[in-house]
């Protein structure tokens, strides 16, 4: 009996009934019907039906509702009876050799990774149903009420928008466990042709996954037919998975060396990864016009391919990034070593953040597949390319595990034993600086961050993190030169222009300061603090320009007669002149160039001691000679001009603020 029904399955109609319940689709567009959990058992069943239901050779019992006249209500022992069978927790049935045992397998393995047992074996029919279905399960008065039989049905790609946790992956999706046995029940089931036509149709409508599924047992099948491993190729490109697209396509190609449609996939393959060479060794022997096309392209490729890699000996930077920009274009979308060239030619050009964005643009492999398919010398340089970009983005940890495996990959190049031992030291460095800093030893971290970009010199993480150790040290001037370089490195580094801002007000340059504040608020919205310092820094410049106004003339000059008055004036916050002067010096220019210095700086208190008529005073406190400008910032002497170059004050005044 098992031989027969196995016969009937192979049939036509066996197989359409088995494929719609697989996959779950309708067999025709009229609605179904739903029975009732509760609805009323049949009265009598007919002599075929129950003979049907108890055949031998059956491979499962079937549970009979028993014969219950409808107005007497059967036992209460034998509905007992009934829902025990029901409900026990299915045994797992031994696998048989015939698609009805392979079945049971399947319906007990969905039942376990559901944790649920809504599908059961309603009879040898190889026929799955759900149980709510009918009156299978009537015995149970709280059933619950019966749905439409499509809400159970599973669901197909693209309705999975959530991977699942559990479950095999197919062409780079989650498929349900159930799922995926029974197409492997089904598959071996059906010869390698007809999973081909499956695949076809699936790759035509879109459903790479699916079409990848088909193809492959199609070639487990029958290893021998290259247009079975062509058709993996194409569904595994269609997944974005080009690597190992081309190693599929290679294997069509040697199966069968004569299958023109496979070289040309296969040079295409090559082409989008940057193999030039070997593209258009299979484009000559695909032949035909696409392949003269395909010839000419990566005959271009390998051009500037070339080029590029000349002009990276001469460390000409711009023609590397032009050269692998154009690369891209001929057709190497998806290379990575040329998104690598790249970005380290960004690197050299200081363009930090395009440097990333381009290794972020780059499709994303495996590295081992990478490195398989470039070989070592091919991977060390994109794991060391790797490394540059993780350094300049503070990814220390990152950089230095890169480093270590492009030394591994290719030990004997120096340039990567080199970023290797810079990546080393930098991390060593910024580790130690970030403990001396949190222990508020920061002249030690200063020190420390020093050492590292002594190997980095514009590292802007290193750079930003000594800038705080100078800013705790009241180096204000030093901490605005760091992260000026920083944000000239990357310019949307918050926390470097959020720290140079916060030197700006220790300073009092207000104007900088809003700009700066200004900025963080675009790049941070949202952030309260940010707001409070540029609404502050706003209400000091105002504060500071309407004390400006109307005092921009030489009667602003303070004439100074005793050295208590002089003493007020110097200690007082923020930049002092003293103008030490005599007769002569008045009947010059001084008093008129001067006044022009108060209108240029404003924020500046400018003081006159005539030496002649204080002279006492004078040789107390002030210098020896005359004219002399002596300059005071925040009650400290930062220096004494001897000489009338007022040039030279100007300048230094420009630079104090």
């Amino acid at each position: 009996m098992a031989d027969k029904d196995d016969a009937t399955m192979t049939g036509c109609g066996g197989f359409r009934a088995l494929y719609y319940t697989v996959f779950g689709r309708r067999t025709s567009t009229s609605p179904r019907k739903s029975s009732s959990a509760n609805a009323t058992p049949r009265s009598s069943f007919s002599a075929a039906a129950s003979s049907k239901r108890r055949r031998a050779g059956s491979d499962q019992s079937t549970v009979i509702v028993p014969h219950v006249p409808p107005t007497t209500p059967p036992p209460v022992h034998a509905q007992t009876v009934v829902q025990r069978q029901l409900d026990y927790p299915p045994r797992k049935p031994p696998p048989g050799p015939t698609i009805s045992g392979e079945l049971d397998s399947v319906i007990y393995d969905y039942q376990r990774s559901k944790a649920s047992g809504s599908l059961v074996r309603a009879s040898s029919s190889n026929v799955m149903l759900f149980g709510n279905l009918g009156n299978l399960r009537c015995g149970n008065s709280t059933a619950a009420p019966s749905r439409n039989v499509l809400d159970y049905l599973p669901m197909t790609a693209e309705e999975i928008e959530q991977p699942r946790s559990k479950g095999e992956i197919l062409g780079g999706k989650s498929v349900d466990p159930g799922e995926m046995a029974a197409c492997r029940v089904l598959s071996r089931r059906l010869d390698p042709e007809t999973l081909k036509s499956l695949g076809d149709g699936e790759y035509e409508n879109g459903r790479f996954a699916e079409a990848l599924g088909f193809y492959e047992q199609a070639a487990k099948a029958n290893p021998a037919k290259s247009a079975y491993w062509a058709g993996k190729a194409a569904a595994l490109a269609g997944l974005g998975r080009f690597l190992e697209a081309a190693v599929e396509c290679r294997e069509a190609v040697r199966v069968e060396p004569s299958n023109s449609k496979a070289h040309l996939r296969l040079a295409g393959l090559y082409l989008r990864l940057g193999e030039a060479e070997k593209a258009g060794q299979h484009y000559r022997q695909a032949g035909g016009d696409a392949a003269a096309r395909g010839a000419a392209q990566s005959r271009a490729l390998l051009s500037h391919l070339g080029k590029a890699n000349e002009a990276r000996k001469r460390k000409d930077w711009l023609s590397v990034l032009k050269e692998a920009q154009s690369a891209v274009s001929a057709g190497a979308d998806s290379a990575p070593q040329v998104f690598a060239l790249q970005a380290e030619a960004l690197l050299k050009l200081e363009r930090y953040e395009e440097a990333e964005t381009a290794l972020i643009d780059a499709p994303t492999f495996e590295w081992n597949e990478c490195t398989k398919f470039y070989g070592s010398h091919g991977g060390a340089y994109l794991f060391m390319v790797r490394s540059l970009v993780d350094l300049a983005s503070g990814r220390f940890d990152d950089a230095l595990s890169h480093s270590q495996r492009a030394a591994q990959l290719d030990p004997s190049n120096r340039e990567v034993a080199a970023i290797a031992l810079r990546a080393r030291a930098v991390s060593s460095a910024r580790s130690k600086g970030n403990d001396l800093f949190k222990a508020s030893k920061y002249s030690e971290a200063n020190l420390a961050y020093g050492e590292g970009l002594h190997q980095d010199p514009q590292n802007p993480v290193l750079l930003c993190n000594r800038a705080a150790c100078r800013s705790k040290l009241r180096q204000w001037e030093k901490a605005i030169e760091d992260c000026t370089l920083v944000l000239s490195l990357r310019p949307s580094y918050a926390k470097a222009r959020l720290r140079r801002a916060d030197c700006f007000v220790k300073l009092e340059r207000w104007d900088e300061a809003v700009k700066d504040y200004e900025s963080l608020v675009q790049e941070l919205p949202g952030d309260e603090e940010v707001v409070r310092a540029l609404a502050e820094a706003q209400s000091q410049l105002k504060r500071r320009d309407r004390g400006s106004e109307g005092n921009n003339t030489f009667s602003d000059l303070v004439a100074i007669k005793t050295t208590d008055q002089l003493s007020d004036m110097t200690k007082s916050k923020g930049v002092c002149v003293v103008f030490y002067g005599d007769k002569e010096s008045k009947n010059n220019q001084i008093p008129h160039f001067l006044v022009q210095l108060c209108k240029r700086h404003p924020s500046v208190h400018f003081v006159e001691m005539n030496m002649e008529d204080n002279p006492k005073d004078v040789s107390s406190e002030g210098p020896d000679t005359a004219p002399t400008f002596r300059v005071y910032k925040d009650g400290s002497l930062v220096k004494d001009l001897y000489s009338l170059d007022l040039g030279l004050l100007e300048g230094f005044l420009e630079s104090l603020q």
